[in-house]
């Protein structure tokens, strides 16, 4: 037996947090149907279509509406409140709402009123100590108070690939050490290893007559090295630091198709449509020696032409990439000097709007408890 029919709660969810997630969970045991409804003003830098896909990863039960809104942020004026509620209101129509809000969960003082515009009950929210305006302000330091896929959605991604033999498992392995040197919630910093490098030895050892440079290789073999590639990152970057580093990806295994199956290969798939990157290392393969650790089977020549393709391909798909050049600890300090300014960018965000009677929104002050009012 519920208490409500229809359960409301609105904030911006600017970014969801454990406390959010608790809250959620809690409503979801008193009314019959929740909405969640996520809004966003200009000012703010992470998408509300970002809010809306991490609150639905931990609510996929629960019916999860958003709306852009820039109206003015004002108790005190009637006509903002029109303008704001009209906007809520618009937001649950576009969701597939059908049935009256009976229930608004407010943890501030303006709730009531915010029920009444709704013809619903108020049901107050305690604070707690988590907040959305501290994880923006030490998103490194709150990590822990996101959900997976919060994290997975704002950690910094950063992608190293090259040709065979160009030191690229060196500088992300690298990389990723040097980062968590930092400690605390950095010392998590993954490097997502190479998946074709371990599917490589397993096509090879399910074709054991054949030498290296003797095995076949089909669209399904690129196919399954992408999606487990990206699988594995995924993986990672929900579990991993705000940093996450990766030894080549999905988007690379394109260029792999194009060198072993030449004009077979196919036009972009699906899976080259990865997560948003920082930036793309790409290592140079002038410079570095030809070694053959056993899984090797190109030569200098073909290590030429695909630095030139990754090069190619990236910058027509519009992604950001350094070349790295030099001795081993140039191209590593060249690496960092590329990601801490892009990792410092990441930590900021945009500050939501005030206006004049504004108090926290559920979103900027989170609850975990909440008052049952009398009926």
């Amino acid at each position: 037996m519920t208490d409500y029919r229809h359960g409301l709660l609105i904030g911006k969810f600017y970014p969801p947090h454990q406390g959010h997630h608790d809250l959620i969970r809690q409503i979801a045991r008193q009314c019959d149907e929740v909405t969640v409804l996520a809004m966003k003003s200009a000012a703010e830098t992470i998408p509300l279509t970002d809010r809306m896909a991490w609150l639905r990863a931990e609510h996929p039960d629960v019916r999860i509406a958003g709306i852009p809104c820039d109206a003015p942020l004002d108790v005190t004026d009637d006509q903002v409140w029109a303008a704001q509620v009209a906007a809520m209101r618009a937001g649950l129509r576009a969701a597939g709402a059908s049935q009256p809000v009976d229930a608004v969960y407010c943890g501030d003082s303006y709730g009531p009123e915010l029920a009444r515009r709704f013809g619903a009950v108020s049901v107050p929210v305690e604070r707690t100590p988590l907040s959305a305006t501290a994880v923006r302000r030490d998103l490194a330091g709150r990590w822990q108070d996101l959900a997976p896929a919060t994290r997975a959605g704002l950690a910094t991604r950063v992608v190293v690939l090259g040709a065979e033999s160009t030191g690229t498992t060196t500088i992300a392995q690298a990389l990723a050490d040097h980062y968590a040197a930092r400690g605390g919630e950095w010392a998590n910093t993954r490097c997502v290893p190479e998946y074709g490098r371990e599917y490589t030895e397993l096509n090879w050892a399910a074709q054991p007559d054949r030498a290296l440079d003797e095995i076949t290789w089909d669209a399904d073999d690129f196919d399954t090295v992408a999606i487990e590639q990206t699988r594995r990152e995924q993986a990672a970057a929900r579990s991993g630091s705000p940093l996450l580093i990766c030894d080549t990806d999905a988007f690379a295994t394109a260029i792999w198709e194009r060198r072993y199956l030449g004009a077979a290969a196919r036009p972009a798939q699906p899976w080259t449509e990865v997560p948003p990157r920082a930036v793309y290392l790409l290592t140079d393969h002038i410079g570095v020696p030809w070694h053959d650790d056993g899984l090797r089977e190109g030569d200098l020549t073909i290590r030429a032409a695909m630095t030139d393709w990754f090069a190619d391909e990236l910058t027509r798909a519009g992604h950001s990439w350094v070349l790295l050049t030099g001795p081993l600890q140039q191209r590593l300090n060249l690496a960092i000097r590329t990601v801490d300014p892009l990792l410092a960018l990441a930590m900021r965000f945009g500050e939501p709007m005030h206006g004049p009677g504004f108090e926290p929104t559920p979103d900027q002050q989170p609850r975990s408890r909440f008052h049952q009012p009398t009926r």
